[in-house]
């Protein structure tokens, strides 16, 4: 597990890359700062960051790296939770490409989810063109999407720093505040060039689209920065008047440890996801004193579920211990209205390769059985947050709350796998129906080959299935250190019970 840690820790620095030395070199030549001093800046002193998605995009040929342009998370400022978004202006320009556009509708869906205000920190050259025709789309949703937050009452800053061009101009043309950095801050449609070819008129960027004249005579900046801290500083103060929500709890009894020290998970948890575990090992090193209720114990052995607290926030656990079988699935399925009914956000813990197969079980009614799983959790209206900590293959991740379930937070260890199946399933499947494909066509069956052809289906579905590959896809919001379980989880809850939390009344049709 420690090699594994390793290799997020390279990938993490990789993602903190904010530019080649020249380019951060004159960005301080003219007393800029980097994007995440800026975050630094903002938020309140020793306010944590839970930064989000920082490895998307990691594998995408022809992208900007691991976590694109744009650096996001939330923190606290002038008291109050928040998205901050600080473009990385030092880094192609702050240019966004295809999973930088992405990584932010993500944000947008995490924002509007969890009610947050929003804190843009601009300085970006706009699409990357290259990309364009691939985002273009994309670039109008978010756009659209700060707008009807402000109809749900969430409120948007947007500090300029530099550039904001073409599309970009919309992101503090659209935002409730606007704040403009005086001789830096450059907003406009269109830069001179574009302008001369289109209307043949000469004019210079400060004219087009200075920070003053957009102070003083179009009206698009509401407050004129001095500089960066001076724009920062009037950001925080229009915090302290943005309307705070009513948080559903607030912890007011001292928060005990787990009595289980969680440096244990790297032992607890295999690097190997086909090795077995005891899942309730992990959850005695992430609730508050270890302390777990457990539910249906004898029953369903496979699905654990119970209540407990971290960092003092009451939660439903639902985690596997394993494949999903009928009593497992009706167990998930009544756990998840028992919560709904008393208004308990849920932890979903998946390690599962899916739902149990055969002629035995598809007699006793796995598909009915599963299928009610799938309806509690799609109709669920507590919020949720998933931990990927092993195997998540097939139905299974739908039933536990995978991706298309629209968990509010999702984090990933870096051994799971997720995939419709293991790799040596797959290409075990695609062996057979290959061979049997021969035999009906009466055609020789190469089994050297066959051996070649199931390797590379191996290696190619492993790679695919990787941590690596599904967080570069979005399908999580980070992969995270076992280690610091307690702490993601901790801060995700606090995010959820910061506004009033009901539970579903009613779900589908379930087959008895």
């Amino acid at each position: 597990m420690l090699k594994l840690i390793s290799v997020l820790e390279k990938h993490m620095e990789e993602s903190r890359f904010e530019g080649k030395e020249k380019h951060i070199d004159k960005a301080r030549s003219r007393n800029k700062m980097l994007a995440r001093e800026r975050i630094e800046m903002v938020l309140d002193q020793d306010s944590p960051f839970l930064e989000l998605l920082p490895l998307a995009g990691m594998q995408k040929k022809g992208g900007f790296g691991a976590g694109g342009t744009n650096v996001s998370g939330i923190g606290i400022v002038s008291g109050k939770l928040c998205i901050i978004n600080s473009n990385v202006g030092t880094r192609k320009g702050g240019s966004v490409d295809y999973a930088t556009v992405f990584k932010g509708l993500r944000i947008g869906d995490i924002t509007r989810e969890n009610k947050l205000p929003t804190i843009n920190l601009v300085e970006s050259g706009g699409a990357n063109l290259p990309d364009q025709a691939k985002i273009f789309n994309y670039g109008g949703e978010a756009f659209r999407e700060i707008t009807r937050r402000s109809a749900m009452g969430l409120t948007t800053i947007s500090v300029v720093f530099g550039n904001a061009t073409a599309g970009g101009a919309y992101v503090p043309g659209m935002s409730d505040f606007s704040i403009f950095q005086k001789q830096a801050a450059k907003v406009f449609l269109a830069g001179p060039p574009l302008v001369k070819m289109a209307t043949n008129e000469i004019s210079n960027e400060e004219e087009l689209g200075g920070a003053e004249m957009h102070s003083k005579i179009s009206g698009v900046s509401d407050y004129l920065a001095e500089d960066e801290f001076d724009g920062i500083r009037i950001a925080r103060e229009i915090m302290e008047v943005v309307k705070p929500t009513k948080p559903e709890l607030i912890p007011e009894e001292e928060i005990k440890e787990p009595l289980h020290s969680p440096e244990d998970l790297l032992g607890v948890i295999p690097s190997d996801p086909k090795t077995p575990l005891d899942v309730r090992e992990v959850i005695l090193r992430i609730c508050d004193e270890s302390k777990f209720s457990e539910f249906k114990k004898e029953y369903g052995n496979t699905m654990v579920c119970g209540w407990g607290k971290i960092h003092g926030y009451p939660i439903g656990i639902i985690a596997n211990n394993g494949v999903i079988f009928s009593e497992s699935a009706n167990k998930g399925a009544q756990f998840i209205q028992l919560s709904n009914k008393n208004d308990i956000p849920l932890l979903f813990i998946q390690n599962t390769t899916g739902y149990m197969v055969g002629k035995a079980y598809e007699e006793g009614g796995i598909i009915k059985n599963g299928a009610k799983l799938i309806n509690a959790v799609s109709n669920s209206k507590v919020p949720s947050v998933t931990l990927m900590i092993g195997a998540s293959f097939g139905a299974g991740n739908y039933g536990m709350n995978g991706r298309s379930y629209d968990p509010n937070f999702l984090f990933t260890y870096p051994n799971a796998k997720i995939g419709v199946m293991g790799s040596e399933q797959l290409a075990g499947v695609m062996n057979i129906i290959q061979k049997a494909s021969a035999k009906a066509s009466g055609i020789p069956y190469d089994e050297e080959n066959a051996k070649m052809i199931q390797q590379m289906l191996i290696n190619e579905a492993e790679s695919k299935a990787s941590a690596w590959h599904s967080t570069s896809e979005l399908w999580d919001d980070g992969v995270i250190d076992p280690r610091e379980t307690r702490n993601y989880l901790g801060f995700a809850f606090a995010v959820l019970y910061n506004q009033k939390i009901e539970g579903a009344k009613s779900y589908g049709v379930w087959r008895m």
